[in-house]
């Protein structure tokens, strides 16, 4: 099967899902947790402080701050009918099913071993599966992985783009957390799947995706400035104020803008996917969409990353200085080009499987992928870097929207042709791979901390 016969087979349409006979087999749900039996199992330190940049590499406590921020069990749900408690990660994930799994290389920290090691969230807990692995230069190169049978269980075949979408997520988690603490990372979609399988040992149901390097910031010698004073000569008998000139230039500032006084740490380890938004008057500023398009829209570091291949539309609902409607995003220009003007909540929530939080929402998103051109340019392998970029970027508007006091929440369930004809889109101009929502959130009683 081309990824074109698997992406043309898992729309969703009102028809396909009329017939759908699927249900949930509880009794046979996959367990979240992957972990090996029989292997040393080595502490990472609780509570490790907030990420800064100093990347002191010291082993246990590096690991730990880095997981800690990227992939760890950060809050949990209770189902009120019968009391069962489920986990919820730093990395969001489609259903909360969790498909990735995070292996990692490390060379050359400070009082850790040389060696494969395979990350338990259950517990933050590194499992030991080989010493001595070499091949990567970096100090901690991870293998994302993915079980595409925890999405099957519930999404079946349209799983493996939640699989994806999921990588996405997991790859700017870990990239955000690095930057974080003072580090670069750098990933590598392009590699030959089965060594990398079988170099990680990895069981039949699970597959490598993405791999990611992480290591210190390369930084210019510091050296520190010696002041000779001296005073600086008047120009004039006498200096005339002219108080707008000295207004304007106040006003034209360059400032360092902090979108949130709450710190990178914070910020990552209370995002979480929202249960629903607060319709009504609820808005939010446009010079907060904007920051949050901007982050969005940063370079990827990877090798795949020359060309992007998401273009994000906008069904505006609630934004104050924007008239409600559908908006294209110009990245190069940070310009919103208007598509269709009005009222657009109940096509947002209709397009989006009828899910009501695309229209509560104050802005939803489809991210329109160039699959054609992708393939053009990485064959087959492109179908999965169309997706990764979308959960790139999902990730980045999570941590973007949490950090400005909002909500938001991936959607990965679509009418996609429908899509397709609201936007006027023909295949060759991008298909539909991800909806998005940002808002204010409903509180969500099921969540404990």
């Amino acid at each position: 099967m081309t990824w074109r016969e698997y992406h043309e087979s898992t729309k969703h349409t009102v028809e396909k899902l009329a017939r759908s006979t699927h249900f949930l087999d509880w009794a046979n749900m996959p367990d979240p947790f992957r972990h090996y039996e029989g292997v040393p199992v080595l502490d990472l330190p609780a509570d490790p402080p907030a990420p800064e940049a100093s990347p002191a590499l010291d082993g246990a406590a590096f690991l730990s701050q880095l997981l800690f921020y990227s992939a760890a069990i950060s809050a949990s749900k209770r189902v009120p009918s019968t009391g069962d408690k489920y986990a919820l990660r730093v990395n969001p994930s489609s259903g909360n099913l969790h498909p990735t799994e995070f292996h990692f290389f490390t060379r050359g920290l400070r009082d850790w071993t040389d060696g494969l090691y395979h990350y338990r969230p259950s517990s933050h807990m590194a499992e030991q599966r080989a010493l001595g692995v070499a091949g990567y230069a970096a100090p901690v190169v991870f293998v994302l992985t993915s079980i595409a049978w925890r999405e099957a269980w519930k999404y079946r075949d349209r799983a493996y783009r939640y699989c994806l979408l999921d990588i996405g997520h997991a790859w700017q988690a870990l990239a955000l957390a690095a930057q974080g603490m003072g580090c670069d990372s750098f990933a590598v979609g392009h590699f030959v799947d089965d060594e990398v399988a079988q170099l990680c040992r990895l069981h039949e149901d699970e597959w490598p995706m993405l791999m990611v390097e992480v290591r210190p910031r390369l930084e210019t010698e510091n050296h520190e400035a010696v002041w000779f004073g001296g005073v600086a000569n008047q120009l004039s008998k006498e200096s005339i104020a002219y108080p707008a000139i000295n207004a304007v230039h106040e006003a034209t500032k360059a400032v360092v803008e902090a979108p949130s006084i709450r710190g990178f740490g914070e910020v990552a380890r209370r995002r979480r996917s929202a249960l629903d938004f607060q319709g009504g008057q609820r808005t939010m500023p446009l010079a907060q969409l904007m920051e949050i398009l901007a982050m969005a829209s940063e370079p990827f570091r990877a090798d795949f990353g020359g060309a992007r291949f998401i273009q994000l539309y906008l069904y505006v609902h609630r934004v104050d200085g924007l008239q409600p409607g559908v908006y294209k995003f110009s990245p190069d220009r940070a310009e919103l080009e208007p598509i269709k003007l009005g009222d657009q909540r109940v096509v947002a929530a209709g397009l989006s499987l009828g899910q009501d939080l695309a229209g509560n929402a104050c802005v939803a998103f489809s991210m329109i992928g160039d699959l054609d051109r992708a393939a053009c340019i990485h064959g087959g392998r492109g179908y999965r870097y169309v997706h990764f970029e979308a959960g790139a970027i999902g990730q980045r508007m999570y941590l973007a929207a949490e950090a400005l006091g909002m909500g938001a929440t991936g959607i990965g369930a679509f009418y996609d042709d429908a899509v397709h004809r609201y936007l006027n889109l023909t295949p060759e101009r991008g298909q539909v791979v991800y909806h998005f929502a940002i808002g204010h959130p409903v509180p969500d009683p099921r969540l404990e901390a």
